[in-house]
């Protein structure tokens, strides 16, 4: 397989599709929310988070089981059913489609695997393993939170300030790099 290409997707107020609705979608619907998605859930069977977050308006819900036409409209598509029969069938009608698809923990049905991401304020720092062993990623997220220094969000604060400083009083680009390179390797070599 080839290398996959990282990237960062602005979900906000884009419909995302999910089937199934387990603790593991809960996870996922959790994380798509925070991205500002509109997610649409659709199961058979559906967990007490993703029923209060329905009663809550956060999301939609129709409490039955996939059917084709379902992916129709959405910007991406999350099959989180645990069953490999139905997330080929969500697969292959989002693929028809052009729409990108993960399955969780189902690699033969993804068009793109989802990271563990690291979070601390404005700053993420995404592991993959390549779909390999999205175990081994989650234990490295837990290891990098637990021994990256502390003032890692406040310095991302301070270099989007002082970026916008330098971009105000150095006309040349390549000057405004060489600058804001130089006062972020300071700073971190003071936070390490």
């Amino acid at each position: 397989m080839p290398e996959l290409f990282p990237i960062f997707v602005n979900l906000q107020r884009r419909p995302v599709l999910v089937v199934g609705a387990g603790k593991v979608a809960a996870r996922k619907v959790h994380a798509l929310k925070l991205a500002g998605a509109d997610v649409y859930v659709i199961a058979p069977a559906v967990c007490d988070e993703i029923r209060a977050l329905a009663r809550r308006n956060e999301i939609s819900l129709e409490e039955r089981a996939f059917r084709k036409g379902d992916c129709e409209g959405a910007f991406i598509v999350i099959a989180a059913t645990g069953d490999a029969a139905v997330n080929a069938a969500v697969r292959a009608e989002a693929e028809s489609l052009n729409i990108p698809v993960n399955a969780v923990d189902d690699p033969a049905n993804c068009s793109f695997y989802t990271p563990a991401v690291v979070r601390i304020g404005d700053l993420r720092i995404a592991i993959s393993t390549q779909g390999n062993a999205p175990g081994l990623a989650a234990m490295l997220r837990e290891r990098l939170e637990q021994t990256l220094p502390q003032g890692l969000e406040k310095l991302v604060q301070d270099a989007a300030l002082q970026r916008a400083r330098i971009r105000e009083q150095e006309p040349d680009e390549a000057e405004r790099s060489r600058k804001l390179r130089e006062w972020v390797k300071q700073r971190l070599d003071e936070l390490f």
